[in-house]
Parts: C-alpha cells; sequence; structure tokens
C-alpha cells in the first residue's frame, strides 16, 4: 500500500485514491448535451489534413451537430464556413466537389459566395435598395492549420490553440509531419462514451491483461505502467530500461521499421519507441521511428463513438517496392481491438444500479488530469442531473 511520501517527490503518481467522474457522466443525456455544448463545441477539434484536401475544393464535414465546409481556394488558403446559404438556410455542399472558378453556389436559389464568403450574387433574385451585400456572407469558422493539420473551433472566442490541453507542440519538432501521408485508414464503431476511450488511453494498469502482446513489445506495459518513473520504487537514480524489447525499433508486427527511419530524430528519440502529444478532446498523435499513427474521436452519442487510425508514413516508404502494409497496421490494429473490446466491457458494466463512481490508483494520474480538464469545462452540479 502506498503512503503519502512513500514515492520519489518527481514521481507523476498521485498521492490519493480520488473517485472517477459519476455513472451518469457516461449514460446521461444531460451530461452528453453538456459536453457538446461546453467540450465539443469549444475545443479545437480535429477535421484532416491538408495534404489529403486538394486546392480548389470543398469538403463538408460535421462537429457537434454542426455541419459545415472546408474550403481549400486555388491560392492554397483554407477557410470553414458553415455549411449554411444566408438566403433561407439551404445546404450548400452535401459532397466533396470542385470549388468552381473559386466561387460557392447554392444549389437551390444559386446566391453565390467567393472563398472568403463574401456574397458576390443573389442570382435570380432582385434585392431592394437597402439590402447590403456585405451582410450576408457565410458564417466564418476559426481554423487552425498546425504543421499540416487541419482543426476548426465553433467558438466564437476560441481558446489559445498554443495553451492546455495541448502539450509542448515542439515535442514533434524532429518528426517531418508535413510531407507524410496516408498509408492506411481504419475506422473502430465502439460501443462505449467516448469518454471511456480516453480514460483507458491515459493508463497502462489494464496492459497486462488486456494487451498480451504489446506488453512484450514494450517492458513497461507488462508492468502495468506507461514509463519507468511510473514505478512506485522509481527515484531519478533508477537506471534507464530499454523502451522496447530486444530487436525492436517499432510498433510494427515485426518490431523492424517499416521503411528508412526519420532522419532527424534525436538518439533519445529513436530509443523512446513512441511519443505522445494528446489534443483533448479530440486525437492524438502517436510518432515512431519510421511512422505516425493520427487517432481521432467522434462521439456518435452516449454510449457509440467513432474511433479513426490513419496510418502516416514517409512518400518513399510508401513507394517503395517491398514496402508491406500488413507488418506496418496489424500490431497496432490488434492492439487497437483489445481497447475497443476493453472501452465496450467497461460501458456494459455502468448499467448497473448500484454502482455510482469508482476509484482511480495512484497510477491512473493522467485520467485525474482528464476528468478536472473535463470538469472546468462543464456547468456547476452536472453530477445531479438524472
Amino acid at each position: 500500500m502506498l503512503h503519502p511520501g512513500s514515492v520519489h517527490p518527481d514521481s507523476p503518481l498521485l498521492n490519493r485514491c480520488p473517485p472517477t467522474l459519476p455513472r451518469e457522466a457516461y449514460r446521461d443525456p444531460a451530461w452528453y448535451a453538456a459536453e457538446v455544448e461546453h467540450v465539443w463545441k469549444k475545443s479545437w477539434v480535429y477535421v484532416g489534413r491538408r495534404a489529403e484536401f486538394p486546392a480548389g475544393t470543398i469538403r463538408p464535414i460535421e462537429l457537434a451537430g454542426q455541419r459545415l465546409i472546408l474550403v481549400h481556394d486555388d491560392a492554397g488558403q483554407i477557410r470553414a464556413f458553415h455549411n449554411t446559404c444566408r438566403h433561407r438556410g439551404a445546404e450548400l455542399c452535401a459532397s466533396e466537389s470542385a470549388l468552381r472558378g473559386g466561387r460557392i453556389t447554392c444549389p437551390y436559389h444559386q446566391w453565390t459566395y467567393d472563398a472568403q464568403g463574401r456574397l458576390i450574387s443573389t442570382a435570380f433574385g432582385t434585392p431592394t435598395s437597402e439590402f447590403r451585400k456585405e451582410e450576408h456572407g457565410l458564417f466564418p469558422v476559426h481554423l487552425q492549420d498546425w504543421r499540416g493539420f487541419l482543426f476548426v473551433c465553433l467558438s466564437d472566442t476560441p481558446p489559445d490553440f498554443t495553451q492546455a490541453p495541448i502539450p509542448e507542440l515542439s515535442k514533434l519538432a524532429n518528426w517531418p509531419l508535413e510531407r507524410l501521408v496516408s498509408a492506411h485508414r481504419r475506422e473502430w464503431d465502439m460501443a462505449c462514451n467516448w469518454k471511456i476511450f480516453w480514460e483507458n488511453f491515459n493508463e497502462c494498469l489494464h496492459c497486462p491483461g488486456v494487451h498480451p502482446n504489446l506488453s512484450k513489445r514494450v517492458p513497461a506495459f507488462a508492468r502495468g505502467i506507461n514509463a519507468p518513473n511510473e514505478a512506485v520504487d522509481w527515484t531519478p537514480d533508477t537506471p534507464p530500461v530499454p523502451s522496447l524489447n530486444d530487436g525492436a525499433c517499432t510498433w510494427t508486427v515485426n518490431g523492424k521499421s517499416c521503411g528508412p527511419e526519420f532522419p532527424d530524430l534525436t538518439e533519445a528519440e529513436r530509443a523512446e519507441g513512441a511519443g505522445f502529444l494528446t489534443f483533448y478532446p479530440t486525437c492524438y498523435i502517436t510518432a515512431h521511428v519510421d511512422f505516425l499513427r493520427v487517432g481521432t474521436l467522434k462521439p456518435l452519442g452516449r454510449e457509440r463513438t467513432l474511433l479513426t487510425i490513419d496510418w502516416l508514413v514517409a512518400p518513399e516508404t510508401l513507394a517503395a517496392s517491398d514496402f508491406d502494409l500488413a507488418n506496418l497496421v496489424d500490431f497496432v490494429a490488434e492492439v487497437v481491438d483489445e481497447d475497443a473490446m476493453a472501452c465496450e466491457m467497461n460501458q456494459r458494466g455502468l448499467v448497473s444500479d448500484r454502482y455510482r463512481a469508482g476509484t482511480l490508483m495512484p497510477q491512473e494520474f493522467d485520467i485525474a488530469y482528464f476528468h478536472a480538464w473535463l470538469r472546468a469545462r462543464l456547468p456547476e452540479g452536472l453530477e445531479m442531473s438524472k
């Protein structure tokens, strides 16, 4: 049993066992509605990569119940707007299409806008003298392009993109994010609340029982911890241990690089095995020496979440004649299959009327942080919702 002061002061472990979120947080309609309104509509949400969005294209997307469009003009500028014509509210774009002549034309009555969202024509409508075109442009949505990763925020006053909950953005400075291409994409439609995924993602107590092959690949995971400094007996003088098992340098099936390793990584980054960058509530990036994984979450309801994984590699890796897609994908896909199973198992257990809340262990400090981050964005007293 741990006691306050029994671990090193630099240890990340909690010095208490705090309660989890209440049962209602994962099943109650009021909780879910509050999260959509106060979390998903007010946070930066990942919507794709610049490299996969050709210039001269308009693309519809959906976020927190709102239909939006991304517009990539011929000059390379990307903007976001609500997918709503200012005439009578018709949908502007139903599927990805060409931005013809740099114009956005409503298919209903042909009101036309430029790529900046400015109204330039009311087509067959003949407005009266008091009508001002400049007052009838498209509703803009804030967009952030971070190293080719596109994020949008529905709030009129979005949070500073460089601040929490996003970690130090320079963490992946040595990875060539902008030039990577997609090698594979797979989706998991999980029967669980979106927060259950993040809770599972943020701890490794489940790793020995749920991820046997991953625990063989990453020695720390076999001990139920994410990193050596999470061990209860850790001190700064504890000798370092390998991040991966003997002979492995990455998270492929055979542990070998799927192509040339990224050339600018430091020796410490190569030895780490995997680096993580998390963007609550929307996505995470896992960086390896030879590829990146981007995991994107989309809540589909109180007890249903879509997880999309993109495997990104250098163009020369994908073009190589000996590139083995299965070797790249199958190891991580097995891990995600196991995580999806665990998350759904967690959700099913919450149906119990006797369960009110759980208890976090000291190793679940990242879950405690996630819960604190979430509570700070939700109205007080939400736990009382029934």
